[in-house]
């Protein structure tokens, strides 16, 4: 998980303790995984002595997280993504009921959603997004900018009556091209309008869609995180050549 800049690592005993705190008392959901699977807690409890956090809904994914290596735990918060890795769980208990146990990690990251870097997306190529709607309609448009935590895009022709505001799109498929196909449940966070000069002086208005990920895992994610630097190295180097 180093793929964050060092500045949201926490390794200071008591500021990994708050955070897992918080993440207790608002009864956050954790998602625990590994190299073969993954699964749905929470924290049961939680203290300098180590972090107590409840069985999954499924007894073979228990047992599988038992015998698993290299554990990733991610929350995601309203204002912040938190992870942290940890060699092994331990089986234990927790008011006479199985729990796994593990250590106070001695460190975590803790990435506030207005750092997450957001890169236009390239003129050419293009890259093109589809989505299904709730009429089983399928609508298509183009990526105009790119971030961890979503995108937003453009659309040639105007959005249907059907898109709103908090519109959940499951599966939306995102092309990249040489990176490949990835497809991601969505939220609809706005609709606005992108206006642009051409070169008649005249103004173009195009509509702007502004999505939210749901549920993005970690492999994911640091696929993304190495396209959007890929991204801006290609952007820093046709820069570098106007100039």
């Amino acid at each position: 998980m180093s793929h964050y800049n060092e500045q949201f690592l926490k390794q200071n005993p008591l500021a990994v303790l708050n955070v897992l705190r918080d993440l207790h008392r608002d009864r956050v959901p954790l998602r625990v995984s590994w190299t073969t699977g993954q699964f749905i807690s929470r924290i049961l409890d939680v203290s300098a002595q180590g972090v107590i956090i409840d069985y999954g809904s499924q007894e073979y994914e228990n047992r599988a997280a038992l015998r698993a290596e290299n554990i990733e735990i991610s929350a995601e918060t309203q204002g912040a993504k938190i992870e942290f890795t940890l060699p092994r769980l331990t089986h234990g208990l927790y008011l006479d009921l199985p729990a796994f146990t593990m250590p106070l990690p001695p460190s975590l990251w803790f990435v506030q959603r207005r750092e997450y870097f957001r890169i236009s997306a390239p003129l050419h190529p293009i890259y093109y997004c589809k989505a299904r709607l709730p009429d089983n309609k399928e609508i298509r448009f183009r990526l105009f900018d790119l971030s961890l935590g979503g995108m937003g895009a453009l659309m040639d022709e105007p959005p249907p009556a059907i898109l709103q505001n908090g519109l959940r799109l499951p599966q939306v498929e995102l092309d990249m091209g040489e990176w490949g196909k990835f497809h991601f449940d969505t939220q609809l966070i706005s609709i606005s309008e992108r206006q642009v000069v051409d070169s008649k002086n005249e103004t173009i208005t195009t509509p702007r869609l502004s999505f939210r990920f749901l549920n993005v895992s970690p492999a994911v994610e640091r696929t993304l995180q190495r396209i959007i630097f890929s991204l801006e190295r290609e952007a820093r180097d046709r820069a570098n050549k106007v100039r």
